[in-house]
């Protein structure tokens, strides 16, 4: 499968609140756990204040606001699975 039939995930945040660290922990487990899975994931600093989501493929798989914080390490995977790799098994991240 080339990289570009593969889903793209992109992770926006306020770089005011220096939440550049946080997003590129995300990135990093998401691209430690889903190598295979993905085409890419891309980091991109928002013009408004306190603004944090993870989109795939353009779908909003998570918004600060709306889901009431950042995601931890195991509902940010599962999320992640559940959208491009549902038959996937993660492991211990899903007991």
């Amino acid at each position: 499968m080339s990289s570009q039939a593969k889903p793209s995930i992109l992770i926006q945040y306020c770089p005011k609140c220096n939440w550049l660290p946080r997003s590129v922990w995300m990135a990093q487990e998401i691209l430690g756990t889903f190598a295979e899975e993905i085409g890419q994931v891309t980091l991109q600093p928002s013009c408004e204040a306190g603004f944090f989501q993870i989109h795939v493929d353009g779908d909003l798989l998570w918004c600060r606001k709306v889901d009431g914080g950042f995601p931890d390490v195991k509902a940010l995977k599962q999320r992640i699975r559940d959208r491009i790799a549902p038959e996937r098994d993660l492991g211990h991240v899903d007991k």
